[in-house]
């Protein structure tokens, strides 16, 4: 019995994992926003932060999310010190 429910578990797992990679194919073709593009964009959005406060570069996620006929741009970006500024 567990291999069983152990096996619809796998199935419902791939399958939502299938869906959400359809998902981010659908936005990004309608906002016709190329993988480079969103790469220039994360580089871009970084430099930017990077001035005022410490980030940690490596961990940022840039991402176009769909709600409805509504698109946003979403910025995941952890602070590495948020009480000091970046020295210039």
């Amino acid at each position: 019995m567990r291999r069983v429910v152990e096996k619809l578990r796998r199935k419902q797992k791939s399958a939502s994992t299938a869906k959400e990679r359809l998902q981010l194919v659908l936005i990004h073709d309608r906002t016709d926003l190329s993988p480079g593009v969103m790469d220039d964009m994360r580089d871009e959005i970084i430099e930017v932060i990077s001035r005022h406060i410490r980030v940690d570069r490596e961990s940022v996620q840039i991402k176009v999310q769909q709600d409805g006929r509504e698109q946003y741009l979403l910025a995941e970006i952890p602070i590495l010190d948020a009480n000091r500024r970046r020295s210039r």
